[in-house]
């Protein structure tokens, strides 16, 4: 994961999307990626190209986090909601704020307060979950709340009205979520929240953030359904399968099974609430760049997962990558969209990946929507290594980044020197294009783990269904 930027928070708004937010409830930016379908797309046409050059700033906003006290300053990578007349906005180290869109006044402001000079493995968090309980009264307590999770690994609720947490929400308004998954014990924040949840029929679902490159036995990556108005926990899923009964079984050693940890979905989850199902991106099993200790396939890591959000069990399941040494993660919000395919409407799925390759899926049974070819690749890895032959490549569309190899001749540099020490770097490295294994003489991975398609995801205009 990567920061994208220092933790000074600017907000420049524009009169006239507000007011046509404002005027049309459907318009609003009510979760990360602008609903749980995660489209980051709106349909707002006030702002075009024509018109764009003109806006003016209207007011600004500073959360005045600087990353004071902090062991390493937090990332700015918050996606602000717009619900309820009112915009939410979380810093990297969770604070919440909420504003008025019109003039950028604070309402309210909630601090979690976490250990601040505490090392965590990430460093930012990405935004808040609004959830309206549609059984509370008008004018309840907590009626409409606001969800973040920390770093220090709470998932808290708050009142959207004023920013006090809801007492009646597991310990005075929080629930840790480092309980019982490896955890304990450790003086840092191995096991951390980064990516907002989803709610459907008042449960509250939630992934983690892991330090993936730590250890093999590192923290469990568990997804969890939490009820809305309680924090009771209703279910959680673990990535790793831990049972021969499960259907992923057959794609690990089961003794290296019963130790690894990791492949938790840390990117923010999408849900589609007809089907009752929440979609989950997993990452890589632990440890990132060294599979030795963990043969096989490594089912439900490095896959597009359907959950039932009532249960936690699973619907279906494709895994993108096989056996990842790349740190591959599925690091992008799964994208639900309506896609015209051989002249039907289809309830689709899109995944994006560091590969920068976009499945796509029916996203009721998981069927592909176009052809995934396994195909071969680069094998050849450090001694103890046992790669995936093949991997899954889709038919269509086509890569948005260059799989082909890197050269020494390929090295540029502001100046000479820079090019010929690129150059000299270079030279003698493995190069074979994508999925080429980390080797002992060193390794140019291409595209590297930072994407292809990371965090930002993709986005889609509903206009153009056609495939």
């Amino acid at each position: 994961m990567i920061a994208m930027g220092r933790l000074i928070m600017i907000i420049i708004a524009a009169a006239m999307l507000i007011d046509a937010a404002r005027a049309d409830d459907a318009a609003q930016w009510v979760h990360y990626g602008g609903s749980q379908h995660g489209e980051q797309y709106s349909a707002l046409a006030q702002i075009t190209v024509d018109n764009v050059a003109n806006l003016k700033e209207v007011w600004r906003y500073r959360t005045g986090e600087l990353g004071q006290d902090a062991r390493e300053p937090f990332a700015l990578q918050t996606n602000p909601i717009l619900a309820g007349g009112r915009l939410y906005v979380s810093t990297g180290s969770a604070i919440v704020i909420a504003l008025d869109p019109a003039d950028g006044t604070e309402i309210w402001r909630h601090d979690p307060e976490i250990e601040r000079d505490k090392f965590y493995a990430e460093i930012a968090n990405r935004g808040v979950t609004s959830w309206v309980d549609p059984d509370a009264d008008a004018n309840a307590e907590c009626r409409h709340r606001i969800f973040v999770g920390t770093l220090d690994a709470r998932l808290i609720a708050l009142d959207a009205t004023n920013g006090r947490p809801c007492s009646h929400f597991g310990n005075s308004g929080e629930i840790y979520l480092d309980q019982t998954v490896r955890a304990e014990g450790k003086d840092w924040g191995n096991y951390t929240v980064t990516s907002p949840p989803v709610v459907l029929d008042g449960i509250v679902v939630i992934g983690s953030a892991i330090g993936d490159n730590q250890e093999v036995e590192s923290e469990l990556g568990i997804v969890r359904g939490v009820d809305a108005r309680s924090g009771k926990e209703r279910w959680r899923w673990d990535p790793i399968p831990r049972a021969m009964s499960d259907p992923a079984w057959s794609g690990w050693n089961s003794e290296e099974a019963a130790k690894n940890g990791s492949a938790n979905a840390w990117a923010p989850l999408a849900a589609d609430s007809e089907l009752g199902l929440v979609y989950a991106a997993t990452g890589s099993a632990s440890p990132d760049f060294y599979g030795g200790e963990r043969k096989g396939d490594n089912l439900y890591a490095n896959s597009l997962v359907a959950l039932h959000a009532a249960t936690g069990e699973i619907a279906w399941f494709r895994q993108l990558i096989h056996h990842d040494v790349w740190d591959y993660d599925l690091a992008s919000q799964p994208t639900l969209v309506d896609l015209e395919h051989d002249g039907k409407i289809i309830p689709a799925v899109l995944q994006g990946t560091k590969t920068g390759l976009i499945f796509s899926f029916d996203r009721r049974s998981g069927r592909p929507i176009f052809d995934i070819e396994e195909r071969p690749v680069p094998r050849g890895g450090v001694p103890g290594e046992h790669l995936s032959p093949t991997q899954p490549f889709p038919v269509a569309p086509p890569p948005v980044v260059s799989h082909a190899p890197v050269s020494a001749d390929d090295a540029w540099g502001m100046v000479y020197f820079d090019t010929r020490h690129c150059r000299n770097k270079m030279t003698g490295m493995r190069s074979e294009g994508i999925f080429t294994p980390p080797s002992v003489e060193g390794t140019i991975v291409r595209p590297g783990f930072v994407g292809g398609i990371n965090w930002g995801g993709i986005a889609f205009h509903a206009g153009e269904t056609g495939a």
